[in-house]
C-alpha cells in the first residue's frame, strides 16, 4: 500500500485533488475545470500540458483520470492509506471530522438542503472514491465543524423558536478548515499555544468570511445559515436587508431571480460591473474606473466594520490575520482596510506589507501598531490530510 494521503475537493463545476506523502508534505496537486462539460480539462502542478478529461466527465471518470496522471509522474504508485474529503455543510451533526460509512453519508445527505450547491457534489466525490478505493478509509472534513463551538448568543437568529427547533435555522459558519489553520499557525508565529491565543481571522478569496477565535476556538463568524451572509465576496452580496425580497417581488422579480442575483451577480462583480477578480478591479480603480473604485471601497469598509464587531466576542486580541487569495496577496486591500481601524490603534508598515509579511514572520504592522497584523498563507488541504491520517490511524 502506498504511504500517501489523497485530499479530494469536489465543487459544482470543478474538482481539486492533492496528494500528500506520509510526512504530510504535498507532492502534487491537480485542478479539473468545467467538470461535466465536453471541454473539461485538468491541470497537474508541474506539468506543462493540460490533461483532457473524458467528454462530459463524471466525478468518477475525472478522478480516475487524475489518479492515472499522478501515477505516471511516479507520485502515486498504489492505494493511499487514507482519503480526505472536504464537505461544506455538516449542520449540527458533525462537530469534527468523521469516518465515512453509510450513516455518515446519510447524515451529509440530510444537510443537503442547507447547502444545495455543495453537499450533493461533495457526496458525488465521496461515492466515486469509495468505488475506486473500496478498502481505503475515507474521512469527511466539514467546513462547519470548527464553528460548532459558537455560543448560542452568536449562532441564534432573532426568529421564532420553531425556526431553529424545526428547521435548524441558525448561523453555522464556513471556511472552518482555513480558520482552524490560522488559529494554529498564528499561535506558532506569535510564540504561543493555540489554547492561549485569540485572533481575528479574515479569509478573503472569491468567498470571504471572518471569524473571532478565542483561545483557539471559534466564538463568532460572519457567514450564517449559508455562505451568502456576511462580507462582500466575489459574486455574492454578503449582508443585505431581508426586506429586499419583498421589495423586488413587488417589482416582478421572482425568488429564483433574486437568489441568482445575490449569489452569482453581486459582490465585487456587481459593484464593478466588470469582474470578480480583485487584482483586475484594483488595476481598473487605479486607472480611474469609478465603479471599480467603489467596489474596493465597499469591500474594505465592510471588512473593517466586521473586524471591529468581532472584538465584542474577545477578551484579548493577539493579532488580526489576513489569508485567502485576496488576504494573502493584496497589500492594497490590507492597507485600506486597516486605515478604517485607526481607533483600534492599528497601523500598517508599507514595506512589510508590500512583501506580504515574508520579511517578518508574517507581520505587516508597524512598530507603533497596538496589535500585530499578520499575513498567513492558508493550507486547507493540509488540515484535511492531517484529519484523514489521524482518523485512519485510529
Amino acid at each position: 500500500m502506498d504511504e500517501s494521503i489523497l485530499v479530494v475537493n469536489c465543487g459544482s463545476s470543478s474538482l481539486k485533488l492533492a496528494l500528500f506523502d506520509r510526512h504530510l508534505q504535498k507532492t502534487v496537486s491537480a485542478l479539473a475545470e468545467k467538470l461535466n462539460r465536453p471541454d473539461a480539462v485538468a491541470h497537474i502542478s508541474g506539468d506543462q500540458e493540460p490533461i483532457q478529461l473524458p467528454s462530459g466527465a463524471s466525478h468518477k471518470k475525472a478522478l480516475h483520470k487524475l489518479i492515472q496522471a499522478f501515477a505516471k509522474r511516479k507520485s502515486f504508485s498504489g492505494q493511499p492509506i487514507a482519503i480526505g474529503h472536504r464537505v461544506v455543510h455538516g449542520g449540527e451533526t458533525f462537530r469534527e471530522a468523521a469516518l465515512i460509512n453509510p450513516e455518515t453519508i446519510s447524515a451529509i445527505q440530510d444537510c443537503a438542503g442547507l447547502a444545495p450547491l455543495h453537499n450533493p457534489v461533495n457526496l458525488a466525490g465521496i461515492k466515486a472514491m469509495r468505488a475506486l478505493f473500496p478498502a481505503v478509509p475515507q474521512i469527511a472534513v466539514f467546513d462547519t465543524a470548527f464553528h460548532q463551538t459558537l455560543p448560542e448568543r452568536a449562532y441564534r437568529y432573532a426568529l421564532p423558536e420553531r425556526c431553529y427547533k424545526n428547521w435548524g435555522i441558525r448561523r453555522y459558519g464556513f471556511h472552518g478548515t482555513s480558520h482552524y489553520f490560522m488559529a494554529q499557525e498564528a499561535a506558532r508565529l506569535l510564540g504561543k499555544t493555540p489554547a492561549t491565543t485569540s485572533i481575528i481571522s479574515a479569509h478573503l478569496g472569491n468567498g470571504c468570511s471572518i471569524t473571532a477565535i478565542k483561545n483557539g476556538l471559534s466564538v463568532d463568524t460572519s457567514m450564517g445559515l449559508t455562505p451568502l451572509e456576511g462580507l462582500v465576496m466575489g459574486t455574492r452580496s454578503g449582508d443585505v436587508d431581508p426586506g429586499l425580497f419583498d421589495y423586488l417581488a413587488g417589482k416582478g422579480v421572482s425568488a429564483d431571480e433574486v437568489h441568482t442575483m445575490l449569489n452569482n451577480e453581486s459582490g465585487l462583480l456587481g459593484l464593478s460591473g466588470q469582474t470578480n477578480d480583485m487584482r483586475t478591479i484594483c488595476e481598473l480603480a487605479e486607472h480611474g474606473h469609478a465603479p471599480s473604485r467603489l467596489a474596493v471601497d465597499v469591500f474594505c469598509f465592510r471588512l473593517a466594520r466586521y473586524i471591529a464587531a468581532m472584538t465584542a466576542s474577545l477578551t484579548h486580541l493577539d493579532a488580526i490575520v489576513f489569508t485567502g487569495g485576496i488576504g494573502e496577496n493584496s497589500p492594497q486591500i490590507r492597507s485600506e482596510t486597516i486605515k478604517h481601524l485607526h481607533l483600534m490603534g492599528l497601523e500598517i508598515d508599507p514595506e512589510l506589507n508590500q512583501h506580504h509579511g515574508r520579511l517578518s514572520d508574517g507581520r505587516v504592522n508597524s512598530a507603533d501598531s497596538r496589535f500585530p497584523v499578520l499575513t498567513i498563507p492558508t493550507n486547507e488541504e493540509l488540515v484535511i490530510a492531517r484529519e484523514a491520517g489521524r482518523l485512519a490511524s485510529a
